[in-house]
């Protein structure tokens, strides 16, 4: 799977410093994702799920280790560059939504093209597009408070998918919905998936949406082992 990684992770170590002593929260990891897989990270609060997204997504750095995403190791570029590749390659998607609340969400999810220098009226049409795809078609010009919780989650969830990214990270994104709501949020991540090959990686803490993806991967004592499914 390695050469064929989207995204490779060898001997990730994140420690935080507390006082006089040294917390380990990420202890030699390796992992590798191949295009179009799905895996679902889950593990016990304070384990350290989310800090290590954020370093699969450059956002925070590792005390040790390295990241490739599509063959280039994101911490060793400088900021901009590694904006540009985070722009290029990866979408992200939280718990909240993280819409901008003066824009519309047609605005919302023609952002990270136009930040792209895509053509105003080319970003706004490929924006259009997604959106109506996951069922926002009719409201496009609606800004997130005319939105309903689920509604704003899929508008995210097209924001992250627009650039047709190789990979996209989601940290619980359904972890704030109801039952219904989640389930269409998470099927519509699996729908684009299967549509445009992303792979996906996803923290949850929903074993019965986790065991939905090709791999679940049990984050515990800094390492990660594949979570036995029932």
């Amino acid at each position: 799977m390695t050469d064929q990684a989207v995204l490779l992770a060898r001997g990730l170590g994140r420690d935080f410093n507390e006082g006089n002593s040294t917390l380990t929260v990420l202890d030699g990891l390796d992992l590798a994702i191949a295009k179009g897989e799905c895996i679902a990270i889950v593990g016990a609060s304070g384990s350290g799920k989310t800090t290590l997204l954020q370093i699969l997504g450059g956002l925070d750095r590792p005390t040790r280790g390295s990241v490739a995403i599509g063959g280039k190791d994101i911490h060793a570029l400088d900021e901009a560059a590694r904006g540009e590749l985070r722009n290029r390659t990866m979408g992200f998607i939280y718990q909240f939504h993280h819409l901008l609340p003066e824009f519309s969400a047609l605005e919302n999810v023609a952002m990270p093209l136009l930040i792209r220098r895509v053509p105003v009226a080319e970003a706004r049409r490929q924006a259009a597009a997604i959106l109506e795809k996951v069922g926002l078609g009719a409201r496009l010009e609606h800004r997130p408070h005319q939105l309903s919780g689920g509604e704003r989650q899929r508008a995210a969830v097209a924001r992250a998918l627009v650039t047709l990214p190789l990979i996209v990270f989601a940290d619980e994104p359904t972890g704030n919905l109801d039952g219904r709501n989640a389930e269409q949020v998470f099927e519509l991540m699996l729908q684009l998936n299967r549509e445009h090959g992303t792979s996906l990686v996803i923290v949850t803490h929903d074993l019965r949406l986790a065991a939905r993806m090709d791999r679940v991967w049990l984050l515990e004592n800094g390492r990660l082992k594949l979570h036995d499914q029932p």
